[in-house]
């Protein structure tokens, strides 16, 4: 596909994904960088996210992982939640873009996606404490990407294997499926890594 190419603009229930993802993350990413601000302010402060040792924003706000750019990872969810935010509405509002628009948007929400299982490795396995303003952005990342991802391939947005065609468009159909699996999975290992805390929390 050229990249002057316009590309079908995709459906309504693609739209929507893109709307409500985005504004779940944001929302997210507003919310931790609020209690950012109030820890800054009051080292000492009881954050509204800290419920106990091993779920506690300020925890992982105080590491370097936090702030992998040099200022809050907050700060970069607040920026890139608006733009599948400003796509999805476009599309209800009839807009179609060339593909060059849609290999960078893919691209960007595979680099989010990267960056959020990344991160996902570093608190749990690493800090050993879980964010809940992270862990819902996290939430909103992993169906955005499936539903991108799978859609791009199908549409010829990239160039995929022949062989892989069919399953691009398949799993475009069925992206809420693949979503599903990543946060279970997600949770599987959260509760095999803090399993031992878990267990004592209810003794």
């Amino acid at each position: 596909m050229s990249t002057d190419e316009l590309v079908t603009s995709p459906g309504k229930r693609f739209a929507f994904t893109l709307i409500w993802t985005g504004i779940l993350g944001w929302f997210a990413a507003f919310g931790l960088t609020l209690e950012k601000i109030h820890l800054a302010a009051n080292p000492n402060a009881a954050l509204s996210c800290d419920i106990n040792v091993w779920i506690s924003c300020a925890k992982v706000m105080v590491t370097p992982q936090a702030s992998v750019l040099g200022f809050p990872n907050s700060i970069i969810g607040l920026g890139a939640f608006i733009f599948p935010i400003a796509v999805g509405f476009a599309i209800l509002a009839g807009a179609q873009f060339k593909a060059w628009f849609w290999r960078c948007f893919t691209i960007g929400v595979s680099i989010g996606f990267m960056f959020v299982v990344w991160l996902f490795i570093q608190t749990n396995y690493v800090i050993h404490a879980l964010c809940p303003y992270c862990m819902v952005a996290w939430a909103a990342m992993i169906p955005l990407f499936w539903r991108v991802i799978t859609w791009a391939g199908a549409e010829g947005v990239f160039d995929v294997p022949v062989k892989s065609v069919k399953w691009f468009v398949n799993a475009s159909e069925s992206s809420w499926f693949y979503a599903a699996m990543t946060e279970l999975l997600a949770l599987v290992l959260i509760a095999i890594s803090f399993w031992p805390l878990i267990t004592t929390a209810f003794k």
